[in-house]
């Protein structure tokens, strides 16, 4: 069954501890929070201070994904947040497998995500010591994009390397199009829009969780 990770930055900033127990009170998996420096992606959201008090509120796991150019600089202070998985980008100008490393050290999920023109061989030599690959299927720092159908291609390959981690995607998805991601090794879905704008989010969740007995 796919796993859907909302991510709060489609959420009412204002009613963000209601927006997230209801994802949870509908039966979702994750909470995806993505964290953006203003410089990696065009974008300034959400510090250790929202994982925290996260952590407080929701059962879920939290799924940190940090957009930035130095993570070196903040791994630490998420991990001690409270953070269940941290991603990091293979675009970064610093040792990728260090990061990985000491994420695993924690006890935590460790993820490495790569924006759509970044070719897949970015990541291979590191997939042993991650937990998950994330597939950006917009370009990362704000919501409400259009999925750029490239990525499938770059989901599909990565499914046939026979990873045993989780294969993620972020950007774009939703109802009408899961199911084609899902049939090229998806496992995790990260959704925004889709979920929190939702009129009936109990019935949409369950829709999507059995996508994946309609897909085969």
């Amino acid at each position: 069954m796919i796993k859907l990770a909302p991510s709060i930055l489609a959420a009412d900033p204002l009613n963000l501890e209601r927006e997230v127990l209801r994802v949870e009170q509908s039966g979702c998996d994750w909470l995806h929070i993505d964290v953006m420096d203003a410089h990696f992606v065009p974008n300034l959201a959400y510090g250790p201070d929202v994982v925290r008090s996260l952590k407080r509120v929701t059962r879920l796991p939290l799924d940190v994904h940090l957009m930035m150019d130095h993570p070196e600089r903040l791994l630490e202070t998420f991990l001690d947040a409270g953070a269940d998985g941290v991603t990091i980008h293979a675009e970064i100008d610093h040792p990728v497998s260090p990061l990985l490393r000491r994420i695993r050290e924690r006890g935590v999920r460790a993820g490495l995500a790569l924006k759509p023109a970044t070719p897949m061989d970015a990541v291979v030599p590191f997939l042993h010591e991650t937990d998950l690959i994330l597939c950006m299927t917009v370009e990362p720092g704000f919501g409400g994009q259009k999925l750029d159908t490239r990525v499938l291609d770059k989901i599909q390959m990565l499914h046939h390397t026979g990873y045993h981690g989780e294969i993620q995607a972020d950007g774009g998805i939703r109802e009408d199009n899961l199911a084609s991601l899902i049939n090229r090794g998806l496992t995790v879905a990260v959704m925004g829009t889709a979920l929190f704008h939702s009129d009936d989010l109990p019935a949409l969740v369950s829709r999507l969780h059995a996508l994946k007995e309609i897909s085969q």
